[in-house]
């Protein structure tokens, strides 16, 4: 480390003017390296996972530890419908750039769906955008500093999940 901090003062003069404990640096640290065999084959009995399944131990953190939260329900939906709302837009535009979107609609209408089929088919490609909005307008709400106390946030989310089903029924029926 001396002949290191000796080479760096040759490059840099302010280095020994402004930081000579680097001159200390090897008295303040030392490490021993033991060389250890990889054990083989023979003397790995059971791995982490194999021996936690005989004792009955359970992953850790386990999801069955947690009371469920409408929150935290919500939240992890209001991600998967951003995603899912990226994916429609992803979609959309390689649909319109690389065909005419009158051909798709007659695809689709060429297929004879049944009535069920299809509004159960509208409904849940609705969903992302009903709910999103809907959580969307929530989140508007928290940061204007209201409902943010955790009854209010459980009523928003259960008032925000009502609105969503039914704009989502709304829309499926147009």
């Amino acid at each position: 480390m001396n002949s290191i901090f000796k080479l760096s003062t040759l490059c840099n003069p302010v280095i020994s003017t402004q930081m000579p404990h680097l001159r200390l640096l090897p008295q303040l640290r030392s490490v021993t390296i033991k060389a250890v065999a990889a054990p083989t084959a023979g003397e790995i009995k059971e791995g982490h996972g194999v021996r936690n399944e005989r004792l009955g131990r359970p992953l850790s953190p386990h999801l069955t530890i947690y009371k469920f939260q409408i929150t935290s329900v919500l939240s992890i939906t209001h991600r998967a419908t951003g995603v899912a709302l990226s994916a429609y837009a992803v979609g959309l535009a390689g649909v319109g750039l690389t065909s005419d979107i009158s051909a798709v609609v007659n695809l689709i209408d060429g297929l004879h769906l049944a009535a069920p089929t299809l509004l159960a088919t509208k409904f849940i490609l609705a969903f992302p955008v009903s709910f999103h909005t809907a959580n969307g307008v929530r989140h508007l709400i928290w940061d204007t500093g209201r409902a943010l106390s955790n009854k209010e946030d459980i009523t928003t989310g259960y008032s925000m999940l009502g609105a969503a089903v039914l704009a989502n029924l709304l829309i499926t029926l147009l």
